[in-house]
């Protein structure tokens, strides 16, 4: 985590504090559980019937750091996107709420970054962000923050953006986005997309989504990724360009379709006819049909 990552979507990490509980599949395979808990032991991942876990803040040098990417931005008049808690939830029920209210003061104190603030509980954003914090009650929602969640599959769309557009309504964040990583079944999004037909009404005020971000699974530890058909990358990056929207394809990870990458691998067909080959994320890469997609947001000075 920090100064540089190979995380496509965004330029830098920042973790406050490590530790998280396991809420939806997307958990399942939990890169930072796997990491954090499993590997180094810094902290003990919480899960249903297991209890929270723990959490444990990272040093003040840690909390330096986006100091001094604010200043090179500054000065190099650049708006780096930096993603927050990679290896946590900001909105996390057992987090300490002194904690985030720190947060929310580095983030004051950094405008030239934009802080992608990700989530798989959109529904604390409002609570957490007002009531639940005295020490800033009554502050605006920094204007350099954006919002996010993931959405693994239909039934977390269904649960997470109304969830999510509602903060943005109440919050005004820089944009809102969906991580869609693992991608783990096909998704329905046009209705929370920008629609021509609705768009352009004078009545019309209802919050949207602003940028999409896809990936495939990938194995950690005993957990091994499930496959992804690449026909849901490509209808959500078809319903991301009939809104408009920016869309970014972050990898095809474990799996990979057959058309894509050629060579050896054990084969996964899915009931639609379509066959992916499991060839590993280093050698899947994160093409398209043979396309890049880096979309980003623009975002307000």
């Amino acid at each position: 985590m920090g100064e540089t990552t190979a995380i496509s979507w965004c330029d830098h990490t920042f973790n406050g504090w490590i530790g998280c509980m396991k809420v939806s599949p997307a958990c399942d395979g939990c890169y930072a559980e796997a990491l954090m808990d499993k590997r180094y032991g810094r902290v003990e991942w919480g899960a249903p019937g297991h209890g929270p876990g723990t959490r444990v803040r990272t040093s003040e040098a840690n909390w330096k750091q986006p100091l001094k990417w604010n200043r090179k931005a500054q000065e190099s008049g650049t708006r780096p996107f930096v993603f927050c808690s990679s290896l946590a939830d900001v909105f996390d029920n057992h987090v300490d709420p002194g904690w985030r209210a720190d947060l929310f003061d580095l983030i004051r104190a950094t405008p030239n970054l934009v802080w992608l603030l990700l989530t798989k509980r959109p529904q604390n954003i409002v609570e957490m962000s007002t009531t639940g914090n005295p020490r800033w009650l009554g502050e605006a929602w920094p204007r350099n923050a954006a919002i996010g969640t993931t959405v693994e599959d239909q039934k977390r769309v269904d649960i997470n953006v109304p969830a999510l557009l509602n903060a943005k309504g109440e919050l005004n964040p820089a944009f809102a986005f969906l991580s869609c990583e693992p991608l783990l079944g096909p998704l329905q999004i046009a209705e929370y997309l920008p629609n021509k037909l609705w768009n352009d009404l004078p009545s019309w005020t209802s919050p949207e989504i602003d940028w999409v971000i896809t990936g495939g699974e990938t194995d950690q530890g005993s957990h091994k990724a499930r496959p992804t058909n690449p026909q849901w990358f490509r209808s959500l990056r078809d319903q991301c360009t009939t809104a408009g929207v920016a869309y970014h394809h972050k990898q095809n990870g474990e799996w990979v379709s057959v058309s894509e990458v050629a060579g050896p691998g054990t084969h996964f067909k899915f009931d639609d006819g379509r066959t992916v080959r499991r060839i590993g994320k280093g050698r899947s890469g994160r093409t398209i049909d043979g396309a890049e997609h880096d979309a980003r947001p623009q975002v307000a000075v």
